[in-house]
């Protein structure tokens, strides 16, 4: 497998670092992906951790010539069903994911079989706190906006969801479902961006013999069988 990484800041030098580490090939890294060479895009899965204003700019150059596409960039939720029917029709595939870390992932698995439960018991009211680094753009968070929609859609509650920006935090997530007469919380740190890398690198490499637009949370449950 050959990658590409588009966005060549702290999240494109982890994912370097990353494809370094297990031999995997970086034939190019650039901030502006529209001047990629598109004969050699066809051998080349892209690995995109760009800003959401980027994204939006370049999802059809992404589907029109690279060979698979893996999508870290948050922020463009409100034009899923748009760039999805694009990857599909260009029959280009794709893995997206809010967060590719696999610890969070098997949070947002936690959040659901608790949520799934206190939404059959009733009386508890959910919210989502996040937490993250002040260079951080959208809040709140893409995988804030996960959890919500996961907690919401098994309790028909919309929790409240607050987002804090200080200092070099790499993220924290906490989802609370309140009682009258307990609290029960659920909670993820990273310790450093690494684990967003490992996790996107992992998922280009899935794209092998794939077809279709997938998110990564349901390839990696099928995998680990949750």
């Amino acid at each position: 497998m050959k990658a590409v990484i588009s966005g060549y800041g702290k999240m494109g030098r982890m994912v370097e670092g990353v494809l370094a580490r297990r031999g995997i090939e970086c034939a190019g890294k650039s901030e502006s992906i529209r001047d990629f060479d598109r004969t050699l895009a066809r051998e080349c899965v892209c690995i995109d951790f760009t800003v959401p204003s980027a994204f939006r700019e370049n999802y059809r150059f992404l589907a029109e010539n690279f060979k698979a596409v893996v999508v870290g960039t948050t922020g463009w939720n409100d034009i899923r069903d748009e760039v999805v029917a694009y990857f599909e029709e260009c029959g280009t595939p794709m893995i997206y994911a809010s967060n590719f870390s696999i610890g969070v992932n098997v949070f947002f698995a936690a959040a659901d079989y608790v949520s799934s439960l206190l939404g059959k018991a009733g009386g508890y009211s959910p919210y989502v706190l996040e937490m993250h680094h002040c260079h951080k753009l959208d809040a709140p968070s893409g995988t804030a906006k996960t959890l919500a929609s996961i907690v919401e859609g098994n309790m028909s509650q919309k929790p409240d969801v607050q987002a804090v920006r200080c200092g070099e935090i790499p993220g924290i997530h906490t989802v609370g479902f309140e009682g009258n007469v307990d609290r029960i919380t659920l909670r993820h740190e990273a310790f450093s961006r690494e684990g967003f890398a490992e996790g996107a690198v992992e998922a280009a490499l899935m794209t092998e013999g794939l077809s279709g637009v997938h998110e990564f949370k349901e390839l990696l449950f099928s995998r680990i069988g949750i």
